[in-house]
């Protein structure tokens, strides 16, 4: 980490320091993104902070998740398309003899 900066925010009322590559804006968007995701679970009923959290970790790393499988999924797709794409091309293609 040549380049690390120490970043400074306050997430949850709870202040952090974070040594990090990555730009403050890119940091602070992600501490923004999570409180968000706490608060909307505390509007939704969950009034304990630390459950809140934990409750919007599981969420997002559900996301992640699920995110990933779509990746792999799609990825499966195109490589049977392209499969498919170069058994016609050779059914196709004269052949050397």
């Amino acid at each position: 980490m040549s380049d690390a900066a120490r970043i400074e925010l306050s997430v949850l009322g709870q202040t952090l320091t974070i040594r990090t590559e990555a730009s403050p804006d890119y940091i602070r968007s992600l501490a923004t993104f999570l409180e968000d995701r706490v608060g909307t679970i505390r509007k939704g009923g969950v009034r304990d902070p630390a459950t809140a959290l934990v409750l919007a970790a599981l969420d997002i790393a559900d996301e992640l998740y699920r995110a990933r499988d779509d990746v792999s999924q799609r990825e499966g797709d195109v490589s049977a398309r392209i499969g498919a794409l170069v058994t016609l091309l050779e059914q196709v293609t004269p052949r050397n003899s």
